[in-house]
C-alpha cells in the first residue's frame, strides 16, 4: 500500500479530534507499519559494526559515543511541514547500517518521525543513543517530550537538551530555571536518562547551578577551529560537562578560504585522509563530541572512520593555533555576540 493511501486509510480509522492529534495518531502508525517492513537490513548492518568508542556522562553512568549523526541543517524541515520525507528516513538508515549509533534530533528539526522511521524494531534500543532537544514547546517541557517520544516510537531518549536559551520569559511564562527544574523531572521519571541544554554561555549555566539538583550532562554548541570558545570549554570541564559541537567542518564548508586550508591540506595528506577527517578528529582530540550529518553513504562511512586514527598532539595544537586568526559564526549570530 502507497504511503498516501495508508495515510487516507488510517485517518478514516481515527475518532474525530483535532488535527494535531491526528497527524500525531498517524506518525505513530506509519512508524509502526513502515519501519517493521523496511528496516531489518539496517539491524543486520549494525550488529556487524565495530563498537563506537564512549565518554561517560555524569548522568547515572550514561554514555556518550564519541561522534553523532545530526538531523540537523541538510535534514530540517521547514516549521508546519507535517508532510513526512522519506529521504530523511534513507539517509538515517543509512547512517545507522554504516555503523553510527548516536542520532542527534530537535523537535525544532521537524524530522522526529523521520528520525523514528529509521529504527529498527530488531535493533535492541540499548545499542542507540538518541538526543532530541525541546524549543519551541518550551512552556512545557513534559508535554514536548511525550510528543517527541511518540514521534520517535520510543520509552526514552537517551539525552535530552534545551535547544537555546534566547526566549522571551513574560511571553513562554517560563524562566530557564524552571525549565530546567522540569527537564529534572523528567529524568527522575526515567524519560530522560540524561539532560542537558545547547548554546548556553557561562552566564546561563551560572544561574541553571545555582538552583540545580542536577547538573547539565551535556552543552551542545556551534565549534570548530574558527569558533573556539576556550573560557566555555574550562568551565564545562570544571563542572563535568561534556561539549558536544556542532559546525565542526565549517572551515572547510563555509569559512573558506582562510588560514587554515594549508594546514588541513597538509595533515590530510600527512594522514592520508580527507580533509573532512582530519577536522573530525580534530574537534574529538580536542576534547569534544562532533555532530555530523550528510545524505551520502559515502561521506558518512568517511565520517565514521575517524575512530580509526588520531592526530598527533602537535598537530592538534597547530589547528587550535592557526584556526584562532579567524572567527566565524553561522548560526544564532544574533543572539550570540562573539
Amino acid at each position: 500500500m502507497s504511503l498516501q493511501r495508508l495515510q487516507r486509510v488510517y485517518i478514516n480509522t481515527l475518532p474525530t479530534r483535532n488535527i494535531h492529534n491526528i497527524h500525531l495518531h498517524l506518525h505513530i502508525h506509519l512508524h509502526r507499519t513502515i519501519r517493521d517492513t523496511t528496516s531489518r537490513s539496517v539491524s543486520q548492518s549494525t550488529r556487524n559494526m565495530a563498537a563506537i568508542p564512549t565518554i561517560k556522562l555524569s548522568h547515572g553512568g550514561v554514555e556518550i559515543p564519541i561522534i553523532g549523526y545530526g538531523l540537523g541543517t541538510a535534514h530540517f524541515k521547514k516549521p508546519g511541514n507535517e508532510t513526512i520525507d522519506p529521504a530523511i528516513t534513507t539517509a538515517t538508515k543509512s547512517a545507522l547500517a554504516v555503523g553510527f549509533t548516536h542520532l542527534d534530533g530537535a523537535e525544532a528539526y521537524g524530522n522526529e518521525t523521520e528520525l523514528g522511521l529509521a529504527l529498527s524494531p530488531t535493533t535492541p534500543r540499548e545499542s542507540l543513543f538518541i538526543t532530541t532537544k525541546v524549543y519551541k514547546s518550551i512552556s512545557s517541557p513534559s508535554t514536548a517530550l511525550d510528543v517527541s517520544l511518540k514521534k520517535l516510537g520510543v520509552e526514552y531518549v537517551d539525552l535530552y537538551l534545551i535547544h537555546a536559551p534566547f526566549w522571551d520569559a513574560s511571553e513562554k511564562g517560563i524562566t530557564i530555571e524552571e525549565a530546567w527544574q522540569e527537564l529534572e523531572k523528567l529524568h527522575d521519571k526515567g524519560l530522560a536518562k540524561a539532560i542537558g541544554v545547547s548554546n548556553f554561555g557561562i552566564e546561563h549555566l551560572k544561574r541553571i547551578r545555582k538552583i540545580a539538583r542536577i547538573l547539565p550532562a551535556v552543552n551542545q554548541i556551534e565549534y570548530n577551529p574558527y569558533l573556539q570558545n576556550p573560557a566555555l570549554k574550562e568551565y564545562h570541564k570544571t563542572h563535568n560537562i561534556v561539549t558536544a559541537v556542532y559546525g565542526p567542518l565549517i572551515p572547510i564548508t563555509k569559512a573558506a578560504p582562510g588560514p587554515l586550508d594549508a594546514v588541513i591540506d597538509e595533515l590530510a595528506k600527512k594522514y592520508n585522509k580527507s580533509p573532512t577527517q582530519v577536522l573530525l578528529r580534530w574537534a574529538i582530540d580536542d576534547g569534544n563530541v562532533p555532530i555530523t550529518t550528510s545524505s551520502k553513504e559515502w561521506r558518512v562511512k568517511e565520517a565514521l572512520s575517524i575512530t580509526e586514527f588520531k592526530l598527533d598532539e602537535e598537530d592538534v595544537q597547530r589547528i587550535r593555533t592557526v584556526g584562532a586568526e579567524k572567527r566565524h559564526r553561522v548560526f544564532w549570530t544574533k543572539e550570540i555576540q562573539d
